[in-house]
């Protein structure tokens, strides 16, 4: 038996928003539709289907023709300039460090699930739960009474790395519809509902036009080189480029050259060869232990530093509050600082990090 409570449900006009909405109208629940408006028109787009882009009055008619279809109220909130100084100012000032952020795991942690429903709850909207159509799970643990992030069981979907930032208190309200289900099935309860949204493109990346814009500075020119310093070419600019890009370096070697390093202190770009862009250990900062309190001692875990990559053995060694060690048991490709480490035990999230910098 499922406990009857009052839930808004954060619709952003594709199927699993809407098929989350359905289903926790269909378990009798007080349901509620609500949209964060984040797009202020003042960059190009390329008109692709984006988080952040043009598109999306497009996708607030189709979320309120959503929530009309299922027979919930709705509402839109605008969210654009908290989400350009939370969201878009660290963008760009991560790229002109010479790191490589990951925008859509701090919009989820600060934005849609913690503005978003503070808004909607400042706005008078009284609710128990808030939901996604994020493909995870969230269940109490009985003997810690921790709140714990749990792969979803579709692990082609499971998307828990782009939210192991929550904290206790948002773990605590989240629920997560789609986590016992795979996409296969969702598409087929969308379409049994005659939801329209069943076959629409999912966004692919956060911003539909060129990074260049977001990080909006003018072209400083320095020189491309490898490990002992030989210059093999030049830039226009560190923030082009990412720890393992291949493409776009414009230099002829006897074999594929990566980006292994980006140097802000000379303004130097340092490339490799594949071998060199493998590195065992490296400084995680910003920690949110989620299944455990901070550990006092190295524990050994799976851990992966990109979300499409199968997680690998590592042991983690905490180093102060909010920083720890991680050390992969066979060496790892493209370590990226800015980029999240992520760690896991089984189908628990147990936490994670941002990578901050290589240990040599």
């Amino acid at each position: 038996m499922v406990n009857k409570s009052r839930v808004i449900v954060g619709l952003s006009g594709g199927v699993d928003s809407a098929v989350a909405a359905y289903l926790l109208k269909q378990e009798g629940h007080e349901v509620t539709g609500i949209t964060m408006a984040i797009w202020d028109g003042k960059f190009k787009s390329t008109g692709k289907h984006a988080c952040y882009g043009p598109e999306e009055q497009e996708e607030i008619m189709e979320a309120r023709e959503i929530a009309e279809h299922i027979g919930i109220p709705y509402h839109v909130f605008d969210c654009s300039a908290e989400y350009k100084e939370s969201v878009l100012n660290y963008f760009r000032s991560e790229y002109l460090s010479g790191r490589t952020p990951n925008p859509c795991v701090r919009c989820n942690q600060l934005i849609k699930f913690g503005l978003l429903p503070l808004t909607a709850e400042k706005a008078g909207i009284t609710f128990d739960h808030f939901a996604t159509g994020h493909y995870a799970r969230v269940e109490q643990d009985n003997i810690s009474g921790r709140f714990l992030l749990k792969k979803g069981i579709d692990q082609l979907k499971d998307q828990t790395y782009f939210i192991y930032r929550l904290s206790q208190i948002q773990l605590s309200r989240v629920m997560f519809p789609l986590g016992e289900f795979n996409k296969k099935r969702i598409k087929e309860i969308a379409r049994e509902a005659g939801i329209v949204a069943a076959d629409k493109e999912e966004s692919q990346d956060f911003f539909s036009g060129d990074y260049k814009e977001l990080v909006g500075t003018d072209e400083n020119p320095g020189e491309i080189v490898d490990q002992e310093g030989k210059v093999l070419g030049y830039h226009k600019g560190i923030w082009n480029y990412t720890i393992g890009q291949r493409k776009g370096l414009g230099i002829a070697f006897s074999e594929p050259l990566y980006v292994i390093n980006l140097d802000t202190e000379k303004n130097r770009v340092v490339v490799g060869t594949r071998k060199e862009t493998y590195k065992n250990s490296f400084i995680v900062t910003d920690m949110n232990w989620i299944s455990v309190e901070k550990p006092v001692k190295e524990i050994v875990i799976k851990c992966k530093i990109r979300s499409g990559q199968k997680e690998r053995d590592a042991s983690v060694e905490p180093l102060t509050k909010n920083e720890a060690r991680v050390t992969f048991h066979q060496a790892n490709d493209s370590i990226t600082p800015g980029q999240s480490a992520v760690f896991y035990d089984g189908d628990k999230v147990v936490g994670g990090g941002i990578i901050n910098s290589l240990c040599q």
